[in-house]
Parts: C-alpha cells; sequence; structure tokens
C-alpha cells in the first residue's frame, strides 16, 4: 500500500510539472536566454521547498521507508568536480532541453523519443556508480 502512495504521488508531481509547463523546451529555452522569469521562478519554489524539507528531516529525525533514521551527511567542497558535473549537466540539458525529471514526464506525455534520454541517463548514472572513486574530489 505504502509503494501505491509514492507512486501516486509521482504521478501527482508528473502532472504538476506537466501542468507548470516545467517539461517545456520552450520555456527551458526562454530562460536559457533570460527572456522570462517563469523557469526560475519554478527553480526557486522548488529550492526553497527541498531546503525547508531538508531542515525538517534534519530537526525531526525522520526515518525512510524501510525504518531506518535518514542521514544527510555534509558533502565535500570541491570546485573541480561541481565544475566538470555541471557542465555535463548544462550539456545534457541544452541537448536534450530537459533535465532528468522532466524526461520522464515527457515520457508520460507521450513523447515516445524520451525512452533514449532515459536510457543514457542510466547509463551515465551506472558508469559514475562505477567510476566515482577515481575522479578527482
Amino acid at each position: 500500500m505504502r509503494n501505491l502512495t509514492y507512486i501516486f504521488l509521482g504521478i501527482i508531481f508528473g502532472v504538476a510539472m506537466y501542468k507548470a509547463e516545467a517539461a517545456s523546451w520552450f520555456r527551458i529555452y526562454e530562460m536559457f536566454n533570460f527572456q522570462s522569469i517563469h523557469m526560475f521562478g519554478f527553480i526557486g519554489t522548488a529550492l526553497l521547498i527541498g531546503l525547508i524539507g531538508v531542515q525538517w528531516i534534519k530537526r525531526t529525525h525522520k526515518k525512510d521507508i524501510d525504518g531506518h533514521a535518514i542521514q544527510i551527511a555534509p558533502k565535500e567542497k570541491s570546485i573541480a568536480r561541481y565544475l566538470f558535473g555541471g557542465v555535463l549537466f548544462g550539456l545534457g540539458w541544452a541537448l536534450v532541453g530537459a533535465c532528468p525529471g522532466p524526461i520522464f514526464v515527457l515520457l508520460g506525455a507521450g513523447l515516445v523519443p524520451m525512452i533514449i534520454v532515459i536510457v543514457f541517463a542510466l547509463i551515465g548514472t551506472f558508469l559514475y556508480g562505477i567510476l566515482k572513486d577515481y575522479l578527482p574530489h
């Protein structure tokens, strides 16, 4: 039953992203050309909600679905890895016209070519898991 709740919440999130046009290539294009504040507002709202959510998890010691305490460890600070990762992320976003969240929304909206994007996103994630120990810190 719990998994159905998460699937339902995921569907609601996807519909909200689609209706807010967060998965629209044209909205993303407008954002990168500084022609509209729409996506900046959407991203800023997501950032604010995420910030509040993480602070709530930290202060109330919430547990994951298996009952284990959620550990939020501080991240290492490294300009090189964030710069490299940010450039790769930005290039992928610019080439595809969507970041990782909306690619599933676009597939759900009927854009079948997003299957190719999802497959390569999964391959990239898998390769990162293999190579992360060898990448510069």
